[in-house]
């Protein structure tokens, strides 16, 4: 992949649908009673793996035109036994939320991922929902698939998370939903709540008290229309280059602009960013707002703390944004992150200092000295999403050309990147 310098970027431009919620409104949507229309989901490898899930357990949905899909669900209580595993294929929200319903279910599935997920680990989950009661047995005393997951009864539980453990939340939610008594989550800081928010869209009782969120056996799921708004992720890229390349003007359209997704905002506002929230409104419990991005000078700033679980998906771009920033900028506490022990961040580092940033790994975190012109060369991609969209918006202001090897991923992960970035 080829990436030419720019001199300006302007327009108007939409994302795909936010991952996350799509993942849930597909899943929520089988459990309800009724049909519900969901509007913008994202069309992923992913999310079509989460949808033959649920067909495999005799749940009507259809794939229409222009990313909406009509799901007739028969209700919480009305999934049938699958006559095959369930291969949530690459998608660990997928395999999580799964275990979820699954523990809550009169019957015995099994659920599997891709070959190339199969080392990754599940068992914090797996020993989380053990504690209500669920038996799921499995590779590793169930910490990697194949599991085997047997009809039991369910109690709830009260469960206290660590900062590195929020991903655990969901799956109790849902198996609350099915389980005698409460189930309360007390979370360490507030982490995602898509969850939360579209239970509650479809008719779930789930009670949200500062850091704890409580679940309760309901008698029913009900459908409602849902429209999934762009994914921040995705537009975060698009933000930073409109911030980076001068004389560049993006408003990019139906962006989530969730209260625990929008720690990127925070912190390119406090480095000097010009970013404004247009047209903002409430889709299905989720905010909702154009964002409209010029470019910017910025400062250099720290990043720690409570707000890493909210951009957490965000440092590989927001660290090249900081190799322009003045001063310098620092990561702290990402020890226990996935980006920080998956080495992504080694990544990062040694293809940004290829074009000539400089920039620095720390014990938990990472350190740039902003300011530096880059220099277009060779880099790699890796085969990672995020790291080779943050490579390709730092070959917009690095001089000369950037050439991207390993960048086929985006091949699935988001195939239109480049041309909606060719429009601008």
């Amino acid at each position: 992949m080829l990436v030419e310098q720019r001199d300006s970027l302007r327009g108007e431009i939409t994302v795909p649908g936010d991952k996350s919620i799509s993942h849930r409104a597909i899943l929520f949507a089988s459990l309800a009673k009724g049909t519900t229309e969901i509007d913008g989901l994202l069309m992923s490898e992913d999310c079509i793996s989460t949808i033959d899930c649920f067909r495999k357990m005799q749940v009507r949905i259809e794939i229409l035109q222009n990313n909406k899909v009509k799901i007739h669900g028969n209700g919480l209580y009305s999934l049938m036994p699958p006559n095959n595993a369930l291969n949530a294929g690459k998608s660990g929200t997928a395999l999580r939320l799964l275990l979820g319903v699954l523990s809550g279910q009169p019957f015995s599935s099994v659920v599997t991922r891709d070959d190339s997920a199969l080392r990754k680990p599940v068992g914090k989950v797996v020993s989380s929902l053990r504690q209500m009661g669920a038996i799921i047995d499995g590779r590793d005393s169930g910490n990697l698939c194949p599991l085997k997951v047997s009809s039991s009864k369910l109690n709830g539980i009260t469960c206290n998370l660590s900062l590195l453990d929020t991903y655990i939340k969901s799956p109790l939610l849902i198996a609350g939903l099915h389980a005698e008594g409460e189930t309360k989550v007390i979370e360490t800081v507030k982490s995602r709540d898509h969850s939360e928010l579209m239970l509650n869209h479809l008719g779930a009782d789930i009670k949200i008290d500062g850091l704890e969120v409580t679940s309760k056996r309901i008698e029913n799921l009900f459908a409602e229309n849902i429209k999934i708004p762009g994914d921040i992720s995705i537009a975060s890229y698009f933000m930073t280059a409109a911030l980076l390349v001068p004389n560049s003007d993006i408003v990019i359209k139906n962006v989530g602009i969730n209260p625990t997704r929008t720690g990127i905002i925070d912190v390119y506002k406090s480095m000097g960013a010009n970013i404004q929230l247009l047209n903002e409104c409430t889709i299905n419990n989720e905010k909702v707002a154009d964002i409209r991005v010029t470019s910017s000078s910025l400062k250099a700033t720290e990043i720690m703390g409570d707000i890493i679980p909210r951009l957490i998906d965000e440092i590989p771009i927001i660290a090249v944004a900081a190799t322009m920033a003045s001063g310098t900028t620092t990561f702290k506490n990402l020890n226990g992150f996935k980006i920080k022990e998956s080495n992504k961040i080694k990544c990062l580092i040694t293809e940004l200092s290829k074009l000539g940033a400089s920039i620095r790994e720390t014990d938990d975190g990472l350190i740039i000295e902003g300011g530096k012109a880059l220099k277009g060369t060779i880099v790699e991609g890796y085969n990672d999403s995020a790291i080779t969209m943050s490579l390709c918006i730092a070959g917009l202001i690095a001089e000369e050309e950037t050439m991207i090897r390993k960048s086929q991923v985006l091949d699935i992960a988001y195939p239109e990147f480049i041309p909606v970035l060719n429009k601008l």
